[in-house]
């Protein structure tokens, strides 16, 4: 993702042409210096893309388009645009949807319920590198304790985390492969997987978007990348 100094080409795409204005006006107040393209089908949202894709930053898809299922334009976008971040916008919010877009590479799925404020904290957690998931996806009753009290939620060290682990699974979160992550660190891919191998576990899931979701449940402060 861009830098927060430097200006930014975003595409939106949404068959409203209300819903593209409102987005518009969120976006600039985030970024003043933002550049916005707009397209309201998946056909020509995939023309926008291949013409602006050597400086598009990022893709505000609907999944509602009138010219297809935007789940499908979702993955042909990331297939060909595999570097350009994506953010679904939905009317639907059920978990199977959440799941199903993290799954396909979104960095994060906005409800068109959510308020003005929502978005605009959503867009900040994304410009910022992390994955946004909506708080009612999270929303799970925690085990109750003997007594009724609820538990607190376990922390790194209590599921045997180590700093390392913790530092790969940060990078997870902002959607980054294996590869990547041995370049940032200058680990051994075999390393690095071994690493993702303990955090699933630890977390007991079975795969990335599971993980992001785990780790948005628990609330954790992950560390940031020092460059």
């Amino acid at each position: 993702m861009t830098d927060e100094t430097s200006s930014m080409k975003i595409l939106i795409v949404d068959d409203h042409a209300l819903i593209r204005e409102a987005l518009g006006g969120v976006l600039r107040e985030l970024r003043p210096d933002v550049e916005i393209i707009e397209a309201s089908i998946g056909r020509e949202a995939l023309l926008l893309a291949e013409a602006n894709a050597n400086d598009l930053d990022l893709i505000l898809l609907d999944l509602g388009l009138p010219d297809g299922d935007g789940v499908e334009t979702l993955r042909e976008l990331r297939a060909r645009y595999p570097a350009v971040a994506i953010v679904v916008l939905s009317a639907s919010k059920d978990r199977d949807n959440v799941m199903k877009v993290l799954d396909l590479g979104a960095l994060g799925f906005i409800p068109k319920s959510a308020t003005r404020a929502v978005m605009i904290s959503a867009l900040q957690l994304v410009f910022a590198g992390g994955i946004y998931v909506p708080p009612e996806i999270l929303q799970h009753p925690r085990e109750s304790q003997p007594g009724g009290q609820a538990s607190e939620p376990p922390l790194p060290s209590d599921l045997g985390l180590t700093e390392r682990q913790l530092e790969v699974l940060a990078l997870m979160m902002q959607g980054m492969s294996n590869k990547a992550i041995c370049r940032e660190y200058d680990l051994a891919e075999a390393t690095v997987k071994n690493h993702v191998t303990a955090i699933l576990k630890a977390l007991k899931v079975s795969n990335r978007t599971e993980a992001v979701i785990a780790v948005a449940e628990l609330g954790w402060k992950l560390p940031t990348l020092k460059r």
